[in-house]
């Protein structure tokens, strides 16, 4: 659980999107957009004015460059994750791998890569918050099970808490949904298109990287507990599962 109490919010429509962006041209064609399609939007050209924005105003998403003024886009990242769940949606330089790894480690929930269309934009911002609020229904549903265990390794969904050995599991909040998918269907192979449809919510076919960059650091942390029985294991030609 992450705390809140440095945030001090007010009221705003459950559709609201905070843009981040310092160039004034994009910035424009992202406000005019997104009302277009029904968000309230609120914008600001530099890290540090965005930063507060998002702390008074806790939107619905946040669209945010990495190149800012005062405070660049992955400090913003690294602060607002720990002090909120809000998704983030970084726009990224054309070819910058390491931008978007960085960032998605950072606790950025998706990336866009800079020149994108208008279209696909507003896409990824719609299957973003669908898929967030989709697993906010899903992780306090009173019908399906909300706890799961194999070996040593427990998911709560109702706290969205992981638990290794006993002890606390620090996981950023796409790696919690992509580590309780795969706990959820233990024994069940997912290819990676369909961990990015169910994860991150929408078709990101040639992005399969981001699973690979995932399913690594999930590795990693479970490598933690050396008894434990559970390891996700790569099926060539396929994708991945958990076994334990």
């Amino acid at each position: 659980n992450r705390n809140q109490g440095s945030l001090v919010e007010v009221h705003v429509p459950e559709r609201s999107v905070l843009v981040v962006e310092d160039e004034e041209n994009l910035l424009e064609a992202l406000r005019y957009n997104l009302e277009r399609e029904g968000y309230q939007v609120h914008t600001a050209t530099d890290g540090g004015e965005g930063l507060e924005l998002a702390r008074k105003i806790n939107p619905s998403l946040i669209l945010l460059d990495i190149m800012l003024p005062t405070l660049d886009g992955f400090e913003i990242c690294r602060i607002l994750r720990r002090e909120s769940e809000v998704p983030i949606l970084l726009l990224t330089a054309k070819g910058e791998e390491v931008d978007r790894v960085v960032g998605l480690e950072l606790g950025a929930d998706d990336y866009i890569t800079k020149p994108f269309s208008i279209r696909e934009l507003i896409a990824r911002v719609r299957n973003t918050l669908r898929r967030t609020r989709y697993l906010e229904e899903s992780h306090t549903g009173e019908n399906e099970e909300q706890h799961f265990w194999t070996g040593s390794l427990e998911i709560d969904l109702n706290s969205h808490e992981a638990r290794l050995a006993g002890e606390p599991l620090s996981l950023k909040p796409k790696e919690f949904d992509l580590l309780a998918l795969l706990v959820a269907n233990k024994g069940r192979a997912f290819t990676r298109d369909q961990i990015l449809e169910r994860v991150w919510g929408y078709d990101y076919i040639g992005q399969t990287r981001t699973v690979d960059v995932y399913i690594s650091w999930l590795r990693e942390k479970l490598q933690a507990d050396p008894t434990t029985a559970s390891s996700i294991v790569t099926i060539r030609g396929v994708g991945y599962r958990l076994d334990g």
